[in-house]
């Protein structure tokens, strides 16, 4: 045997022996693949921010480590984020996949549309930020950010703006262009509520200094009807026009791939929309044709195809 590991004594008894060594079995056939997963947890503003990090097999955070961002309200174990997370360590890839706090505590799953948003746009990169410092602290010299949906509009955001000497490179996931989320029109039809009164509300508070008031029953994001400070709806449906995706893109230094979904009905023409940026070097684009939102079925490994051919050229 390896030194420091111990042998497992069983009973005398064979067939009590035959059954606890089944049952052992059983359990190490049914342990889940990502059971080397753990999660890591740091203060951030007040809150306890929660991510789960994952080492791939015979690496260490000196190796490099993948930064994943999830999108609007989601959280680090949403569909997308696990399938990408569990293809990234099969390929070899260590990941720490973050839950934004969006104003709550260790927050976890979805945000609960009954919880009054006091969250902004903005306060993503913050939390970046404090898991970058976290990351490098505990050895990791290189930092792919990965940013999923309007994480990935978060991930280039804070690259373009605030930067890291952790940051390596970056992958952008079908990221989202922010002033397409406050078009009145999608807002409209989205919700069957008009956008320009409420966001005017919002404003008119802001200004005077009353960011903090609760506008009730408002739909927000996701959520049809939802208690919501006016600083927090402004901060979302009144983007500027410098955190659009093209925009952000020609701020950022570092490699950056952008993978656009074919069928995505969510994010629409990304790829028109940076085209005339990608310039095969810093900036590369690649569209998987077919594929909605969430890459679901087989497109995620279409994606993954073009993601490892990225971070190893």
């Amino acid at each position: 045997m390896r030194e420091g590991t111990v042998e497992p004594r069983f009973p005398r008894y064979p067939l009590l022996a035959a059954a606890l060594l089944v049952v052992l079995l059983a359990a190490a056939a049914f342990a889940p693949a990502g059971a080397s997963a753990r999660e890591v947890t740091l203060r951030h503003a007040g809150l306890t921010l929660n991510a789960t990090i994952e080492i791939a097999e015979g690496k260490s955070p000196g190796d490099g480590m993948v930064l994943m961002v999830h999108g609007t309200m989601q959280h680090n174990d949403f569909s997308t984020m696990r399938e990408f997370r569990t293809m990234l360590r099969t390929k070899g890839f260590s990941t720490l996949v973050v839950n934004l706090g969006l104003g709550v505590d260790n927050r976890r799953g979805m945000y609960d549309c009954e919880r009054p948003s006091t969250h902004r746009f903005g306060d993503a990169l913050a939390e970046i930020g404090a898991w970058l410092d976290w990351l490098q602290a505990n050895g990791a010299k290189r930092v792919v950010l990965f940013g999923f949906s309007r994480g990935g509009q978060q991930a280039a955001w804070f690259s373009a703006e605030r930067g890291h000497p952790a940051i390596d490179s970056l992958v952008l996931l079908a990221p989202i262009n922010p002033m397409e989320f406050a078009q009145p029109a999608r807002y409209e039809a989205q919700f069957g509520a008009p956008l320009r009164p409420l966001l005017e509300q919002a404003r008119k508070l802001v200004q005077a200094g009353k960011g903090q008031t609760r506008m009730e029953k408002v739909p927000f994001l996701l959520c049809p009807a939802a208690t919501v400070t006016a600083d927090s709806f402004a901060s979302y449906y009144a983007p500027g026009p410098e955190l659009e995706m093209p925009a952000l893109l020609k701020r950022v230094k570092k490699p950056a791939l952008v993978v656009v979904a074919g069928g995505d009905q969510i994010v629409r023409n990304l790829d028109k929309l940076i085209a005339p940026l990608v310039d095969g070097k810093r900036l590369r684009m690649t569209l998987i044709p077919g594929a909605d939102h969430f890459f679901r079925d087989l497109y995620g490994e279409d994606a993954m195809e073009e993601i490892v051919k990225f971070l190893r050229p």
